[in-house]
């Protein structure tokens, strides 16, 4: 991971006065460790005409690992140790700029405080930096800032033309700013592009944004995007920090009052929506396909604490709800849940929870209209999927079945979670879209569905949705030979 500073000077004021707001003598390459490995600062040239300051971080993937969540599969725990975080640039580089450069990113030079103060002609390159959005977007972050901007897409394998191009971009950033502003819009914007961080994000991010973002974030045009990445998505989070950003903004504004501030920050408060959650999203995506298969009767395979047939329940379409679970721990926080104890009789007579597993058959599980498998397969091992698909697919043979997994491939835009790593440390696999296609067009085969597939949350044109669903429907000549 790497990224270079360069200012250019003359006699009068050399470019090596570089050195001295960066706290960093030019003749010394000197090593620093951090959480994550070591980083490096050098000067490849340092003159009075010219001088260049590089950061070089060199990650320690075991480090990385040990310091993240264990991995419970051997292919994703390949991807914790094969991956872009040693050599793209990320929060891990951000945070290595503001532990080697702190004294610079506070503006603080003791030995030249009149250049600390003053614009310098600088170029900032970053060989390889992630870019969800792509150039146009690295654009509208830096060039409001007052940078030029180059980023150009850098291909999968020169080689290999036809592969297409990454998501990764060569940045050169040039301008005059005061140091402590490039380094600080690098310190917030490297992470935002990346859109991920290595480390849990608690409420003290916020008074790190603030700081950083002084004199140029209230006022950016994407100051919402920039805060909603940087603070990985928090809401709470978010909101506290748009509501202070908009106290700051007001504050600088002409002949503004106290009351008029007030007024502005109660607005923006009372008019933002909380986003909904994926689970919500989940059984809201369930119970429009079921509704939708004209179903009555209904399985929750896997049914966990109770949260979908408590769902179910509400609806009197739904006249026969069984939930079945291995965990029988499980299956009494959903009873208390559902308060079974005090339910009417009417309302009891609609539902049973019922202790067994997938991996074998079970004739209680026969004649129903609609089986739902809700975030269920990928906690069994691969070499067992078999037999839940037969006893699933082949034996209880519903009319509908609905399946919902994780897509694996939306994993990196959840900003908390460590590269590689699964959502859950009991998901034996998690599946991109075509791996769960191939298993669901191949099951469909084999047991008379047809099958289509639903997109629970958002779409992301990259990635995907961070939910997949597929909608299993026995087919209509397979239906009419089993009632021969």
């Amino acid at each position: 991971m790497f990224l270079t500073i360069t200012t250019t000077g003359t006699p009068e004021r050399p470019a090596t006065d570089l050195g001295f707001l960066l706290h960093k003598h030019p003749d010394n390459a000197q090593a620093f460790s951090t959480s994550y490995g070591t980083a490096h600062v050098l000067y490849p040239e340092a003159s009075a005409e010219r001088c260049t300051a590089a950061l070089l971080l060199e990650v320690d993937p075991v480090a990385l690992v040990r310091r993240g969540k264990k991995n419970s599969t051997a292919d994703a725990a390949l991807a914790q140790y094969v991956n872009d975080r040693p050599y793209a640039a990320s929060s891990l580089l951000a945070v290595a700029l503001s532990s080697v450069f702190s004294s610079a990113l506070r503006g603080v030079c003791k030995a030249r405080p009149e250049r600390a103060e003053e614009p310098l002609p600088l170029r900032v390159e970053v060989p390889a930096l992630p870019a969800r959005g792509g150039p146009d977007l690295v654009r509208k972050l830096f060039e409001p800032l007052g940078w030029t901007v180059e980023a150009e897409r850098i291909g999968l394998d020169e080689r290999f033309p036809e592969w297409g191009e990454s998501r990764y971009v060569r940045l050169v950033l040039e301008g005059e700013l005061r140091l402590a502003q490039a380094l600080r819009h690098l310190y917030v914007l490297l992470p935002v592009l990346d859109d991920a961080k290595h480390y849990w994000v608690s409420a003290d991010e916020v008074d790190k944004l603030l700081r950083a973002g002084e004199g140029w974030l209230a006022g950016h045009p994407e100051q919402r995007l920039i805060t909603s990445r940087y603070l990985s998505r928090r809401w709470s989070l978010t909101r506290e920090a748009m509501r202070r950003l908009e106290l700051v903004r007001l504050a600088d504004a002409d002949d503004t009052d106290v009351d008029e501030i007030d007024n502005a920050v109660d607005e923006t408060t009372d008019t933002e929506e909380k986003p909904v959650p994926l689970a919500v999203l989940r059984r809201e995506a369930i119970l429009d396909a079921l509704r939708a298969s004209g179903a009555a009767r209904v399985l929750d395979l896997g049914c966990g604490q109770g949260q979908l047939v408590q769902e179910l329940l509400k609806d009197v379409r739904f006249t026969e709800i069984v939930g079945l679970d291995v965990s029988v721990r499980a299956l009494t926080i959903a009873a208390r849940r559902l308060r079974l104890e005090r339910m009417g009789e009417r309302q009891a007579s609609r539902v049973r929870l019922v202790q067994g597993s997938l991996a074998y058959t079970d004739k209680r599980l026969k004649g129903y209209d609609a089986a739902v498998l809700s975030e269920v397969i990928e906690h069994l091992d691969l070499p067992r999927l078999p037999a839940l698909e037969y006893a699933v697919f082949g034996s209880a043979h519903p009319r509908t079945v609905l399946v919902t997994t994780p897509n694996v491939e939306y994993n990196v835009r959840w900003e908390t979670l460590p590269a590689g790593h699964v959502r859950h440390g009991d998901h034996r696999f998690e599946w991109t879209r075509e791996e769960f296609r191939t298993w669901a067009e191949r099951v469909a085969e084999r047991h008379g569905y047809d099958v289509r597939y639903v997109a629970v949350g958002s779409d992301d044109p990259e990635v995907g949705p961070p939910t997949q669903m597929a909608v299993f429907t026995v087919r209509e000549t397979a239906e009419k030979e089993a009632a021969a």
